[in-house]
This record gives C-alpha cells, structure tokens and sequence, in this order.
C-alpha cells in the first residue's frame, strides 16, 4: 500500500510540475512580447513580495504536516480533528495578516520599487495578484496539509493540473484581446480559487473531522518554531528579487526571472518525483522501524545527490543556449548573462542537494533544534547579495545565494548524520566530493557543445548530445564509488 500511494503520489505530482514548466514557459514569454521587460520584471517583483508571507505556510504547515503522522497512522479522528481545527484557526489568522500586509504594499511598494510605472498602476496590480493567495489562506489551506500527511496528494496535483491548463489558456485568450495586466492577473487569481474549493469538497467526503472539538492543550508542537525556520527560509529563497527591486533595476528583475523561470522548472520538475518521501519518513519515524528508515533514508540520499547533479549540471550547460532561443527578438535588456547562469544553477542544486536531510529533520519535527541553521543562512544570503549587488548586478546575488545554500546544505547533513542516520561523517563528504567530480566533468564536456542555429530544433538536439555525455559520465562514476548501490539498482531494473 505504502509503495502504491507513493507511485500515485509521484505520478500525479509529476505531471501537474511537467505542466507548471510548459504552462510556466508560455506565459512570461507572452507578457516580455505584449507588455515588455519592464512589466514583466514588475510582476515577478510584487509575486516575490508577496510569496514573503504566503510562504509562512511553509513553517506552520511542515509542522501541522508532521502533528498529522501520528494520529493518522493510529487512526485517531480525535486527534486529528484536534490538529485540524488548531492549524485552521492559525491560517484565519494569518489570512487577516495577509489583508493588512496586502494594503500596507499598494501603499510602499510602489515608492520603495526602481520603477517606472503609476502609483495606480502599480497598486492595482498588487491587489489583483493577491487574490490568489488570500483566498488559499482563507478558504482552507489545512485540507491540503491533511491530504499530503495521508499520502494523498495526488488529489491537490490533479486539482492543480487542471486550474494551470485553464488559467493559460484563458491568459492566452485575454492576451490576444490586448487586455491589461491588471485583469489578465485577477481573471488568474479567480480561476486558482478554484482549487482550494475543491480540496474542501473532498475532505468533507472522505474524512470525519469535528470542527467544533475543543481542546485545552496545544495539539500543534514547535508551531512557532516552524515559523522562526521558515520565515528564514523565506527570506533564503525569495531574497535575490527583492534586492533587485530596491538595489537595481525592473530590467535585472526582469532578467533574474527569466533565468530563475529555467531553473525553477528543472528544480521543480526534479523534487516533484520526490513528493510523497517526506510523508513516507514520516510514517516510519513515527512507529520507530528504525531499521527499515536508515535503509530507505541511504538509497534516497543516494538518488538524490546523483540526480541532482546530472540534472543540473547539463542545466548549468544548457542554460544559455536556451535562453538565446527563449529570448529571440526581445531587445529592450541583455538577457545573455553566462556566468551569472551558472551560480544560478549551482545556487539551486544546494538546494536540491539539502532536501534528504530537510525531509528528515521535518519528518522528525526537529524544528526547535534546526531553526538557528536557517536564520544564519538566512543573514549570510541578504548580507552578501546587498555587499555584492551594487558591485556584480545578477552576479552578486546569486553569489549571495549560494554561499548562503552551501553552508545550510552542508549544515543539515552533518546534522542528520549525528542525530538520526548514525553514520560517519566521511560517507557524506564522499557524496559531496563524488557530486563536485561529476559536476566539474559533465559542465566542462557540455561546454564543448556548441548551438550552431538559434531554434528550439537545435536546442533540443544540443540538449540530448549534453544528456547523454553526462549519463556516461555519472554512469562511470557512481560505478567507481557507489559500486553496490548501482548494481542492485540495475537488478531492480531488470525486474
């Protein structure tokens, strides 16, 4: 049962993020022809300062996720009821912040922000882009908590592959009719309401929770902890834009997003195959079958890492081939920026390569213990990107970016290597040092490919040339170092 829900899980998972990354690349394509750098820079702008408090989901929700294991496991409806209503009122809450927060931006954004627009302008914008957002913090957010801890996310990826669909092509449609910005965003905020409604349809069907149950203990532990770590979290991953708006131009904001468009699709479209493991660990941790986690957490740490660096490494190659097919015709900023796209993609990588042990310490609900982790990382990346972006641009963030994942990835390894895993500390620096070797190799051979004609054909026949020289050369490598692991991956295959 355990592997079916987690090859449901994942299916689901991965065609809803193949279909972001389509969808994804579409659409900003359509807003630099029809509204120009500028106004695209613009809206990724305000959806980064947004995301700032949407993502304080991100800590409550780790944490409800995690207070959710137990009793589902145990079949508690009490208890789970309990969690329910406790994250529930959390959300209201932060829903009304939300509202506050959204108003207090049309008033400052628009005299903080390097940009050239109208107070109106600008303000209008914001309150259309917001809709979105407050509407999942209001209309019930904890359903899709309670559905991914039940390992039944399936629901929610599916619930989200249709709205994109819709939202792109009515976006399309709108585009074509020279509709504003404004209401092309808002008509997006309307039909992604849609999804929050139809999780609540569902929970209600298929669960017995009493909202109306009391309770006189706190059901929800580390509920501000999780905050604390995420918050730094956010602040992690959602700083670069933020201080290119204040630092630096909308054209630079415009450029970051393009590149980020790229490697946020790769990064997402990677993670999504990993979707349903948190809920998996989870489970096995909360009964203690020890044995059976540190068997699983290996070959999980293992797929990882030699995914992560295949994958990014021939993205870190390709890069800029693709954003000069992407870019093709639009001339108002200089979107060739290779060295920039290569910290990018390394930045991002860390982040991936972090994700076994962050899956365990949330898992686990070790949050109180690892929150002093993030907020140094936190700290390291806004004072390097504001040292660095009026010196370098795009480059001094993103350099901000990866000392910052860099010292958390390296941090949380060593960290579940002593309080979890219980093995030597040498088995991770193998890993990390097999990851550098693979990736210097794949991103120096990549490099000798060229894109002779500037067409997606090309690229696309670039990109399998630099696929299959990077299979060769981590094939070689993880039969060198991770000799076991490969044949019994091999054998798995075969069966």
């Amino acid at each position: 049962m355990r592997k079916f829900l987690l090859a449901k899980n994942t299916a689901a998972s991965l065609i809803a993020q193949i279909t972001t990354l389509i969808c994804g690349f579409i659409l900003p394509r359509l807003f630099l022809q029809h509204y120009g750098s500028e106004v695209n820079g613009l809206v990724n702008s305000i959806s980064q300062f947004l995301s700032v408090i949407a993502f304080l989901e991100l800590g409550v929700g780790a944490v409800v996720q995690s207070s959710l294991y137990k009793p589902l496991a145990e079949k508690d409806n009490q208890q789970i009821s309990k969690v329910m209503v406790s994250a529930n009122k959390f959300f209201q809450r932060l829903a009304r912040i939300l509202l506050v927060y959204v108003i207090s931006l049309m008033i400052i954004y628009p005299f903080i922000a390097n940009q050239n627009f109208g107070f109106i302008y600008t303000a209008t914008l914001i309150a259309a882009i917001s809709i979105s957002s407050f509407a999942q913090y209001y209309f019930g957010i904890v359903n899709s908590l309670l559905l991914n801890a039940d390992q039944r996310g399936y629901i929610q990826y599916n619930a989200q592959t249709v709205t994109i669909i819709l939202n792109t092509i009515v976006c399309a449609i709108m585009i074509s009719m020279d509709g504003t910005i404004q209401i092309v965003k808002l008509v997006t905020s309307l039909i992604y309401i849609a999804r929050p409604i139809i999780l609540q349809i569902y929970v209600n069907n298929h669960y017995t929770i009493n909202w109306k149950i009391k309770y006189t203990q706190e059901p929800i532990k580390q509920k501000w902890n999780g905050v604390a770590q995420h918050v730094a979290s956010v602040v992690l991953d959602g700083t670069d834009t933020i201080v290119l708006t204040v630092f630096s131009t909308l054209s630079n904001v415009s450029i970051y997003s393009v590149y980020f468009l790229v490697v946020k699709g790769v990064k997402t479209l990677f993670l999504s195959v990993t979707n349903g493991i948190q809920a998996l660990i989870g489970e096995l941790w909360a009964k203690q079958e020890l044995d059976q986690l540190k068997s699983f957490f290996g070959w999980i740490e293992w797929l990882i890492h030699t995914g992560t660096t295949y994958v990014f490494s021939c993205t870190a190659a390709l890069i800029v081939p693709f954003i000069q097919v992407y870019t093709l015709g639009i001339r108002d900023a200089n979107y060739i920026q290779p060295t920039f796209a290569i910290l990018l993609t390394l930045a991002n990588a860390m982040h991936c390569l972090r994700l076994p042990y962050n899956i365990m310490i949330l898992a686990a609900g070790h949050y109180k213990q690892t929150q002093r982790n993030y907020i140094v990382a936190a700290i390291l990346n806004i004072v390097a990107s504001v040292l660095t972006v009026k010196i370098w641009g795009l480059i001094g963030v993103a350099i901000g970016t990866l000392v910052a994942m860099t010292y958390q990835t390296i941090w949380l390894a060593i960290y579940d290597s002593r309080h979890f895993i219980n093995w030597p500390l040498k088995k991770v620096i193998k890993q990390f040092l097999v990851d550098i070797i693979s990736s210097f190799l794949i991103i120096s051979f990549g490099s000798h490919i060229v894109l002779k004609d500037i067409t997606y054909f090309n690229w696309f026949f670039m990109a399998i040339k630099v696929a299959i020289v990077a299979l060769f050369v981590a094939f070689c490598l993880n039969s060198l170092f991770y000799r076991s692991k490969m044949l019994r991956l091999m054998l798995k295959f075969r069966k």
